[in-house]
């Protein structure tokens, strides 16, 4: 090996280092909390990781022969796409910004288009390598999935799916229990989602409204009262349809929550197969990847897209702390969207059980509210009509908890009431969504 490679080789080795090192400190960053100053010390690191990137991207463009005649394979390229592409679903995921999805499936679609993983035949046999190409599909899965780029999710479900059949029988002494059920969980989400072929969710110009009223409805959104900026989008369900941690409802949510990109933003980003049905090799779009050169994709016409914070199966207190957080954080001018969907149901079978059980429970449940007026208590306490027992106060909430937990895993109607001193627009999303009806009473 020449000195000049050698050398070129262990530029690249640091780069890489320094990439990831930068890639480690952002990768779990929370899309909330931490104020103002801290959200801009959070973007100035994100900046400094794409700027690392940028540089570790360009290096092996420019160095590509030196690198690959000292060794470098194929997948340790596609590993680098990979994690921009990470990069840009991590802003996506903090800002809501389509912007960045749209370049997360640039980069993902280049690493499918040119084999980056699948490579060689030594590369079949090495299972780190073949554990990144399974990560990589899940991610491609996700951000393909939120785009509702139909026929390329179709055909990355087949990929995936194979892949993991084919790494079953070549590393036998491996479980990949675990993988198939991501490709059940896939499979499952793309079958239940029917309207995965219809026209998108996203509020959409070409389906609702003509492309002259855009700049009217720009304006309105700049001169209304309330702006909408931020969401908290969150489920728990028993067995509930899902793809990693996006279940089937926040998806649906997050899609109603976003504007279809207007022609104009397409018009850059536009990829068209080939008659063979292969994807065309994106080389100069696999280069954008400074944040300032994709600041140019924002589409004027439309407003931003409200923030969203995503919780899969959280708990109640995990639950009020993030609202706590969005409200405290939440401009003058603005109003948030909490959107809840669990099951009311959960909690009656443990209270059936604790009826059952003769304990001292029941009792002790209504000692607080036996202490108010005999009109609130007859509002608040169990009633019985005709032998059959009504739902009383502990009984109306939401369960977030496994089955048979104890009462901390109940949100009730009153644990919101302190959220209501900013403007909010509660959603329930249950079949107990009738007990958080303000000023409802059943009798």
């Amino acid at each position: 090996m020449s000195e000049d490679k050698e050398r070129a080789l262990q530029t690249f080795r640091a780069l890489v280092e320094s990439a990831d090192r930068k890639f480690g400190r952002v990768r779990d960053v929370a899309a909330y909390g931490g104020g103002t100053s801290r959200q801009q010390q959070q973007q100035h690191a994100f900046q400094k990781v794409f700027k690392a990137y940028t540089r570790l991207w360009k290096y092996q463009q420019e160095n590509r022969s030196k690198l690959v005649e000292c060794g470098l394979k194929r997948w340790e390229i596609g590993e680098i796409a990979s994690r921009i592409g990470q990069l840009y679903f991590g802003q996506y995921t903090r800002t809501s910004e389509c912007r960045f999805l749209v370049e997360a499936y640039v980069f993902y679609e280049a690493i499918l288009s040119r084999r980056y993983f699948q490579g060689s035949e030594p590369n079949a046999k090495d299972l780190g390598v073949r554990s990144k190409e399974l990560r990589f599909y899940a991610r491609f899965l996700l951000v393909s999935v939120i785009l509702n780029r139909t026929e390329m999710v179709n055909h990355l479900v087949e990929r995936f799916g194979a892949l993991v059949d084919d790494c079953k029988s070549t590393f036998r002494e491996t479980n990949f229990k675990e993988w198939k059920q991501v490709v059940q969980e896939i499979n499952r989400f793309t079958k239940v989602d029917k309207g995965f072929n219809l026209r998108p969710m996203r509020y959409c110009a070409t389906f609702d409204t003509h492309r002259a009223s855009l700049p009217y409805v720009a304006r309105f959104h700049a001169k209304r009262v309330l702006k909408f900026q931020d969401a908290l989008l969150t489920s728990y369900h028993r067995n509930e349809v899902k793809f990693a941690e996006l279940t089937l409802d926040m998806y649906r949510m997050i899609q109603c929550l976003e504007w279809e990109p207007s022609g104009t933003f397409y018009q850059k980003h536009t990829f068209k197969p080939k008659e063979n049905g292969d994807t065309i090799d994106h080389s100069g779009a696999s280069g954008i990847i400074d944040m300032n050169l994709t600041a140019d994709m924002t589409d004027p016409n439309i407003p931003p897209n409200p923030r969203k914070a995503t919780l899969y199966r959280p708990s109640v207190t995990h639950v009020i702390a993030v609202m706590a957080t969005i409200c405290e954080e939440l401009p003058p001018d603005s109003v948030v969207l909490v959107y809840l969907s669990a099951s009311g149901n959960a909690g009656l079978n443990n209270v059936s059980q604790v009826e059952n059980s003769g304990g001292s429970s029941k009792s002790s449940r209504h000692r607080v509210p036996s202490q108010t007026s005999h009109g609130q208590n007859s509002g608040l306490s169990e009633t019985q009509n005709n032998g059959k027992r009504e739902r009383g106060y502990y009984d109306n909430y939401l369960w977030f908890g496994p089955k048979g937990n104890s009462g901390t895993n109940n949100l009730y109607p009153g644990d919101l009431i302190p959220f209501t001193r900013k403007p909010l627009f509660l959603i329930i999303d249950s079949d107990n969504s009738h007990a958080f009806k303000a000023g409802f009473t059943r009798r």
